[in-house]
């Protein structure tokens, strides 16, 4: 008996194949979506893993290309991390100065106080990166520097020597225009509340453009003819704060006391600042960042940093505890201007010698500032200079006598510090009369009375500090912020 059996059909079995086939893949589909190596974080590691790799075999890559670091190059990259990291705190002194200025002034006045202080170093920046870094440190002309304007030129142009030696030009411009800025922002203060906005600006132009860096080309630059002559201000007790207040000392001059500020005796009133606790806030800035300013003129990581820092603070405490007992021996209260004005003092004069000096000396220089400040806001209010900050006081006296004592303390030639006080002195105090005529002749210094009565937030800005808040009613003599002003033909207005 036969047996048939199908004839054997393989498209059938390839279908029962592909089914199976599916089958498991399904169900390894399904285990894996219940699988924790599937989850989006897993998942995103995936492009993660393969960015790593890549930059790890670049870096490998260059790596082998790079030059073997030598102590030479590790020293070099710590300069530039030291002089970055000083730079960036003498920049936010600009923060310390807005605090401080606007504390002493009016509230009537807080909006231009701010805004002069804040557009300075914009365009201290820019003037000083076109034409003023040159001027200062370009060429071998002891007079005025010259070429690789817009920084343009190589090391050696600004008298640098090639990394590692030396610091990049970038770097040094970066620290040399934070100094500029300074210099223009002491002006601010001395001239606050009654001069034009337009006329501060342009002023600032001129002084950071073309007075300070050809001062500073003297005494920072080998070439400079005071540096040839042994002119010591290691930091800038001349260079910046005697050059700025100079300036703010002639500024306040050609404008003229404030409305009220003399009584009809021609003795001073007091025209107290509206808001203390931002002027301490401004002083504990700029005590901080005043060692970026000192110690990071050593412009390398080097032992001396330390020692700077201690010479500076030692100082401002000492000017802050003399200029509190002299206050309160002169007007029988601890004023606590004077106290800030007394630590402003003592950093200014340790500034010029603080790499140089012992402690004990640096305790003194700072103690004499602080008894010098305090007179020195008198005599300059006895001479009917108005000055609403002590910029004068602080910046120019103290500037002058830190100069001198680092001479007395710290091994400079006595008379060569004086020859150069005298020179830096009468050229700024010259170039500097001549800027203020010549805005005078054109656009003008003063606001108008009326907008000085109003204050210059709503005559300069169109808007307030303090939107919304009561204002003061006294009178005018005593620095309102009244809505009313005397008549044309009223005694405030007759004086203009």
């Amino acid at each position: 008996m036969f047996i048939l059996k199908r004839p054997h059909d393989p498209g059938k079995r390839r279908l029962k194949n592909t089914s199976r086939f599916t089958a498991k893949i399904n169900a390894l589909i399904l285990k894996l979506q219940h699988s924790r190596w599937l989850s989006p974080s897993w998942l995103a590691c995936i492009p993660l893993t393969a960015i790593i790799v890549g930059v790890w075999s670049l870096a490998a890559v260059a790596q082998e290309d790079a030059p073997p670091l030598t102590p030479e190059i590790v020293q070099g990259y710590l300069n530039i991390a030291w002089v970055l990291i000083a730079s960036i705190l003498v920049i936010f002194m600009n923060a310390g100065f807005c605090m401080l200025e606007t504390g002493f002034c009016r509230p009537k006045n807080a909006v231009n106080v701010l805004a002069k202080n804040l557009i300075v170093f914009a365009l201290a920046t820019l003037i000083f990166w076109a034409f003023g870094f040159s001027f200062m440190f370009g060429g071998e002309n002891p007079f005025i520097g010259g070429g690789g304007y817009f920084l343009t030129g190589q090391s050696e142009t600004y008298g640098l020597s090639p990394f590692p030696e030396g610091l990049p030009v970038s770097l040094y411009f970066l620290f040399q225009v934070a100094f500029a800025g300074t210099a223009a922002t002491i002006v601010s203060g001395a001239v606050a509340e009654r001069i034009e906005f337009i006329a501060f600006l342009l002023f600032s132009v001129l002084l950071v453009g073309i007075a300070y860096p050809i001062t500073g080309h003297w005494i920072w630059d080998a070439s400079g003819w005071l540096a040839l002559a042994g002119f010591k201000d290691f930091a800038g007790s001349t260079a910046v704060h005697s050059v700025g207040g100079w300036a703010a000392l002639m500024g306040a001059a050609f404008l003229g006391p404030r409305l009220g500020k003399y009584g009809p005796d021609g003795q001073p009133r007091a025209i107290p600042g509206h808001n203390m606790s931002i002027a301490t806030l401004g002083c504990l800035i700029l005590w901080v960042c005043w060692f970026g300013f000192n110690p990071g003129s050593t412009l390398a990581a080097n032992q001396q940093i330390p020692y700077i820092a201690v010479t500076t603070n030692l100082a401002a405490a000492a000017g802050g505890i003399t200029a509190t007992g002299t206050s309160w021996f002169k007007d029988g209260k601890p004023d606590l201007s004077m106290i800030i004005n007394g630590i402003l003092a003592g950093l200014v004069a340790i500034t010029a010698s603080c790499d140089s000096v012992s402690y004990l000396s640096a305790v003194i220089i700072g103690g004499l500032a602080g008894v010098i400040v305090v007179y020195s806001v008198g005599f300059f209010d006895r001479m009917k200079i108005d000055d609403p900050v002590g910029a004068t006081s602080v910046h120019l006296v103290c500037g002058v006598f830190g100069t001198l004592a680092a001479g007395i303390f710290g091994g400079a030639n006595l008379m060569i510090q004086i020859l150069g006080i005298l020179s830096i002195g009468g050229f700024t105090v010259v170039l500097s009369t001549i800027f203020w005529l010549a805005l005078k002749a054109t656009v003008g210094l003063r606001v108008h009375p009326e907008q000085e009565f109003e204050g210059l937030d709503i005559a300069e800005h169109g808007m307030e500090a303090y939107a919304g808040f009561l204002k003061d009613d006294v009178g005018p003599g005593l620095g309102s912020s009244g809505s009313s002003f005397p008549s044309k033909g009223g005694s405030v207005s007759s004086r203009y």
